[in-house]
């Protein structure tokens, strides 16, 4: 209904009161849409300037852009434990390439790896980031990276590889830089010549000399593709040692390039269907510039590669190592001459590592015998061979000590047994030498005790404590026990073995093998390395197992030609075998071994060496020493190192107790006090944990008491008579008769015998209780039987007068010979009282 007025004039001012109130709230309404988009735009200013100032105060620090640096890669300094100067890596000769010299389908294939739109952008590449998250996606982690080619020379000139916010900034900021002062061509030729390839070199112009001894204009497509794979991460792309990875990588180039429109599909595939391995130089084909200790320095490299994200070979590094160059230096000659060691041929191979006990620093790596290329395969470090019994004290008798507190004297049967699985297997020398200690079986290197060690500890934890020694186990059976690694865990190398040994010479403290202390970087930030020590068992393990491994170098153990005179030395032996497939298959004697080893160790020194052949199927024959060879390269390294130097013997630590057993109980037992001493052992047991009970089995009895002998003149005979209290014991009695010409035993069961008495004659007895192997003392008695006096005084001959006895009395069941006969007379028969006459052998016999 509409509003009523009283008037016009009432209307009116109604009407201009409600428009001043409509233009009030159209007002306020656009007051407040106003204020929020100044606050924006003043809030983008803050933005801008704050980013600004951020982006300033973030690159204010960045390095200059230095053309030297930008030309050439700073090698590294390497340094021994006393800090001296040994190589530099990195220093090396460069195949270096202009722009111009470069075929264009090597320049296409790096830029289809690394940087496709590198000739539209300006050093950062928005589209760029967005296109390799995407490739990433589609084609796998790895198929595209994000930085630019031109990121890339700032990065390896400039920069370290640190991954932080500042960095990336500083690295964004030179590089807008460096497109500034440089064409892309520069770039470009600047990148292709400081990219790293492995073998440590750098520049895709080595890389093809390296691997193909070719021209980079006479490389083919999928050659190219293959180097230009190379950068992203050279080792694990290097297709000498990892062809099958760098033939991986090679068609993930190739596909980029089809995928960016540089080569055909066909082309592509062509490509793909040659392998890296029957294209790369074969062994015999390259070439080698030697560099001093060279196996010593892959470690170095190796490890650089593993802890830290810093190139070695252009970072400028000062690399403080723990290589002893005396050491060094002597086991490069043991193993490239034959001055020291007998090797069989020139085909032999060995790896050998020392370690200093306490550090875990490596004082010396031999990666090889006569090695044909710069950084081949290092025997010390990368082989991966079955460790034979060597792993005995590892997976066996070290857990068994830790976790069921057995004494080095714990008794295990050496017999036929089979593995859980029911698969039968045996010794080496396939006998059985029945109850053995632990440290006899060690000593032995017997297999069955090993394995029922390894089955009462249980797997899993003697898996635990293998893997804190530095063992990389992925899985474990029965079979581990005696070395026959299989499936996953394909074997160990000498410088693991030399970890884990160590950690027993240092009363059960692991530090893991390094070869670097600490790295310098080129601004003075000094960056430690070396691993923290850790306990890895207790002081008692070590110390018995230690002791146990000592035997293994004394005869009879298998270990003696590794023996060095006065110097206190733990290790042990291993070997492996071949199948009995692989001996018909390839025609080997049964006597022939695939791998031998000796790992062993001072308070100073640990050194685990291999030796074998290249191709396990080449056999180490028993011939001479050649199965012995680690032992004898142990010994000569051993000796050397320790020279004029105190080796002091291991000490027993408080939570280990010495014990006298008695040899061949099972279960063992304290030796007693009547024990002799050729049947007691001393070994050593877990304070708390030693045997209890004491041997009875050499106790003596008791004597017995009241020896009386009365002479009977009517039977002309003594009757000896005796005490004994233990009558409930089964017990008899030997009782020896001296007449003064010879000593007569009668073994008795009752306390009396009748003796034969001859007229004029003194007698002596001895009567010793017997029972098993127990004897009491002897107690004694004698009497003299007097000649009888006729009515003058004169003593007549009542006795009975005969011939000079000849026979030997018989010996009694305890291995007493019998006595002679008496001389000028006879011993009538002895009643023997409680022996039905006739019925004991052992009785005497008379003269005649």
């Amino acid at each position: 209904m509409a509003e009523q007025y009283q008037s016009r004039e009432e209307r009116r001012k109604k009407l201009q009161a409600t428009g001043k109130q409509n233009e009030k709230a159209k007002k306020k309404s656009g007051g407040i849409f106003k204020k929020i988009f100044l606050s924006l735009v003043v809030l983008g200013i803050v933005g801008i300037l704050a980013g600004v100032g951020t982006f300033a105060y973030l690159v204010k620090d960045a390095p200059k852009l230095d053309p030297k640096l930008l030309k050439d890669p700073i090698p590294s300094k390497v340094l021994d434990k006393d800090g001296k100067l040994i190589t530099e890596v990195g220093a090396v000769k460069r195949e270096y390439v202009n722009y111009k010299d470069i075929p264009k389908q090597m320049e296409d294939a790096i830029l289809a790896t690394e940087d496709y739109r590198f000739y539209k952008h300006h050093g950062i590449d928005p589209i760029r980031l967005g296109g390799a998250v995407l490739a990433n996606i589609r084609h796998g982690f790895g198929s595209e990276g994000a930085s630019t080619i031109t990121q890339q020379v700032v990065k390896n000139s400039f920069l370290t590889p640190e991954k932080t916010l500042k960095r990336k900034v500083e690295e964004a900021w030179l590089s807008y830089q460096l497109e500034q002062q440089y064409t892309k061509h520069q770039i470009f030729e600047m990148y292709v010549n400081k990219v790293y390839v492995s073998e440590n070199s750098h520049g895709i112009a080595t890389a093809a000399k390296i691997y193909y001894g070719k021209e980079l204009k006479d490389l083919t497509l999928g050659e190219a593709a293959q180097i230009a794979g190379m950068p992203q991460s050279p080792n694990n792309y290097n297709p000498f040692n990892h062809s099958d990875l760098a033939e991986d990588r090679r068609n993930i180039v190739l596909t980029l390039m089809h995928q960016h429109g540089y080569i055909t599909k066909q082309q592509m595939e062509d490509a793909k269907k040659v392998s890296v391995a029957s294209t790369v130089l074969k062994p015999d084909q390259r070439t080698s510039e030697e560099k001093p200790f060279g196996s010593f320095v892959d470690a170095v490299i190796r490890e650089v590669n593993e802890k830290t994200d810093l190139d070695i070979n252009t970072d400028g590094l000062t690399i403080y190592t723990t290589l002893d160059t005396n050491a060094q230096t002597y086991v490069n000659k043991i193993l490239n001459t034959k001055d020291i060691i007998p090797y069989p041929d020139e085909n032999i191979q060995a790896g050998v590592a020392l370690l200093d006990t306490k550090t875990g620093e490596i004082r010396a790596i031999g990666g090889g015998r006569n090695p044909s290329v710069k950084r081949g395969f290092n025997y010390a470090i990368q082989t991966k061979r079955q460790p034979g019994s060597t792993i005995k004290p590892v997976l066996d008798y070290g857990p068994a000590i830790e976790y069921l507190n057995w004494g080095t004297y714990e008794m295990i049967d050496d017999k036929p047994i089979t593995y859980s699985t029911g698969k039968k297997f045996g010794n080496w020398d396939q006998k059985y030498k029945g109850p053995m200690t632990i440290r006899t079986a060690l000593q032995l290197s017997r297999n069955t005790p090993a394995v029922q060690a390894l089955q009462q500890v249980g797997l899993d934890k003697a898996k635990d404590f293998a893997l804190n020694l530095g063992i990389p186990l992925k899985e474990i059976y029965e079979s581990y026990a005696i070395g026959g690694f299989g499936g996953k865990t394909v074997g160990v190398s000498p410088l693991e073995m030399a970890g884990a040994y160590s950690a027993f010479g240092n009363k059960g403290i692991y530090t893991k093998p390094h070869a670097i202390t600490k790295i310098k970087l080129r601004d003075g930030t000094m960056i430690n390395t070396a691993p923290e020590p850790k306990v890895v068992m207790k002081d008692s393990t070590a110390f018995m197992i230690t002791d146990m491994l000592k035997s293994v170098l004394v005869s009879p153990g298998t270990g003696v030609r590794a023996k060095v005179p006065g110097l206190p030395i733990a290790g042990k032996t291993g070997t492996t075998n071949y199948t009995t497939d692989e001996m018909n298959k390839y025609n080997i004697n049964s006597s022939s071994v695939p791998d031998a080893w000796f790992t062993g160790y001072t308070t100073n020194y640990t050194a685990s060496i291999w030796t074998g052949y290249k191709d396990r199927t080449t056999p180490i024959t028993a011939v001479g020493n050649n199965q012995r060879l680690a032992q004898l390269i142990f010994k000569n390294l051993m000796a050397y190192v320790s020279k004029d130097i105190d080796t002091p013997d291991f000490t027993m630590p408080n939570s280990v107790q010495r014990v006298s057993i008695e040899k061949g109980s099972m279960p063992p037992v304290l030796a007693g006090e009547f024990t002799p001493d050729s049947e007691i052992s001393t070994e050593y047991a877990v304070k708390g944990h030693a045997p209890k009970k004491v041997s009875e089995k050499y106790n003596k009895l008791e004597a017995p008491t009241n020896p009386t002998a009365k002479y009977d003149e009517a039977s002309n005979s003594i009757i000896l008579t005796w005490d004994y209290k233990n009558a409930n014991e089964s017990v008899t009695f030997d009782v020896s008769v001296d007449n003064g010409t010879g000593v007569t035993h009668i073994p008795v069961q009752v306390n009396t015998v009748t003796i034969p008495a001859t007229l004029g004659t003194k007698y002596t007895f001895a009567i010793v209780a017997i029972s098993g192997n127990k004897k009491s003392d002897p107690v004694t008695t004698s009497i003299e039987v007097s000649m009888p006096t006729d009515e003058n005084g004169q003593g007549s001959d009542t006795g009975n007068g005969g011939e000079q006895g000849n026979d030997q009395g018989n010996g009694d069941g305890n291995g007493n010979s019998g006595g002679q006969g008496n001389a000028g007379g006879t011993i009538p028969p002895i009643t023997l009282p409680g022996n039905p006459s006739g019925g004991n052998s052992n009785a005497p016999r008379s003269g005649t």
